[in-house]
């Protein structure tokens, strides 16, 4: 076997075809009318999914291993076994009413990685993991990013051990069913981490790109807020007489869509559920409940977003309580790792920009233990958490192909004088 040299491993490409194969059958598992798949953490179809990576990762030489919230942990070894792993993963669970590459393109891009390995008889001086994280979505058991989120230490496992879906069902009883309780082993060490993944929005396509080089993650304040008015009958009550929480709602919509434009270009500013009482036709609504989820790129921003909101509200005609419920803070990305991206589509002759993520992903919590980056492939129309959920072949073989090269790259990267080995 080869000892990896890169430049003479910088001509090494990965089957597309096989990586496209592989997406197609996973897909078969869970799969919808629609043309998307339904697979949801934890379920028997979710065992189905993991006991298929977990064969193809066996069939490429890797050992498995479990830890004790169900993530897999696929390793290649290298020819130096104490160096920590550079990594690679992504999920394999879905929405309700989801798409055959959210989550499941960044797991079998890392094994067809590990494929192309094979084929051409490399081995690096670290040893390579593929990792399936448990309950990216949420969907089935919050919080989201459950696994990569107790890997990095943002909550405890019998915190996520005890979580309950709709039926009453706990995240350990799940795992049991599934025969996916693995053993608590503390967290290991990682050398660096990549995520390759659909990007789940329109700008690549729009922008005819076909890598995104990811900068890092959006930071997320989430409010619940809630306007008191006063109900009244809509025909005696003259309209200036009236203390219409709707009204008062409809502009703080408004508004949360101008905070967000003013603080372009990666201000994001959703109200995406409203609860109006008593929600009768000919009645004034006299409470208002909504939820406002503002993104931004950095803290400053999110800061002067808050800020905004409330004044907002402070100064409405009728008393509006704000309740702060969800803070993740902006999360960068290691700036090599994102220069290594970077470098490497330019040598593979891509077109590349700098992106963002609005989304969380795993990476964001690896990011907090390990350095950390991710690729991002364009999707048809920025379509995902669809049934319709697509992408291009070729596009994400280029991912894979950028992949490849910055996975060996971290792989055969000399040890930093005074790091640990």
């Amino acid at each position: 076997m080869q000892v990896l040299d890169l430049p003479a491993h910088a001509g090494l490409r990965v089957d597309g075809a096989r990586l496209w194969n592989s997406l197609m059958e996973l897909a078969r598992i869970g799969a919808t009318h629609k043309g998307g798949v339904c697979r949801l953490a934890l379920t028997e179809l979710d065992k189905k999914g993991r006991d298929l990576f977990v064969a193809w990762a066996k069939g490429v030489g890797c050992t498995v291993r479990i830890d004790a919230i169900g993530n897999i942990f696929a390793r290649r070894a290298g020819l130096r076994d104490d160096r920590p792993p550079v990594m690679t993963g992504s999920h394999i669970d879905t929405q309700p009413t989801g798409g055959k590459f959210d989550g499941n393109y960044g797991v079998l891009a890392g094994l067809e990685v590990l494929r192309t390995l094979n084929d051409n008889d490399v081995r690096t001086v670290a040893p390579l993991e593929v990792a399936v994280w448990t309950n990216e979505e949420g969907s089935r058991f919050v919080p989201v990013m459950m696994g990569s989120g107790v890997f990095a230490g943002a909550f405890t496992l019998d915190y996520a051990l005890m979580q309950k879906d709709r039926e009453g069902i706990s995240v350990r009883d799940a795992l049991a069913s599934i025969g996916y309780e693995g053993e608590h082993v503390a967290a290991h060490r990682v050398g660096a981490y990549f995520e390759a993944h659909i990007e789940q929005g329109p700008v690549l396509e729009a922008n005819d790109k076909v890598i995104g080089v990811v900068q890092g993650a959006l930071g997320q304040r989430w409010y619940d807020v809630t306007i008191e008015g006063m109900e009244a009958h809509a025909g005696p009550t003259p309209m200036e007489l009236r203390r219409d929480a709707l009204l008062v709602a409809a502009d703080l919509i408004r508004e949360v869509n101008r905070i967000a434009i003013s603080h372009a270009p990666h201000g994001r500013g959703t109200v995406g559920w409203v609860d109006v009482h008593p929600n009768s036709r000919n009645v004034i609504p006299g409470r208002v409940k909504l939820t406002v989820d503002f993104r931004a790129a950095d803290d400053a921003t999110l800061d002067e977003m808050d800020a905004a909101l409330r004044d907002m509200c402070a100064k409405s005609s009728l008393p509006v309580a704000v309740d702060e419920v969800v803070y993740f803070a902006p999360q960068p990305f290691d700036a090599s790792l994102v220069d290594s991206v970077r470098d490497s589509a330019n040598a593979l002759a891509y077109t590349s920009m700098d992106a963002i993520s609005g989304a969380g992903h795993d990476a964001v919590y690896l990011a907090r233990v390990a350095p950390a980056a991710m690729i991002f492939v364009p999707c048809k129309d920025g379509i995902s958490h669809n049934e319709i959920e697509d992408a291009q072949a070729d596009h994400l073989e280029a991912g894979c192909n950028v992949l490849l090269q910055v996975m060996l790259r971290a792989a055969n990267a000399p040890v930093q004088e005074g790091a640990q080995a």
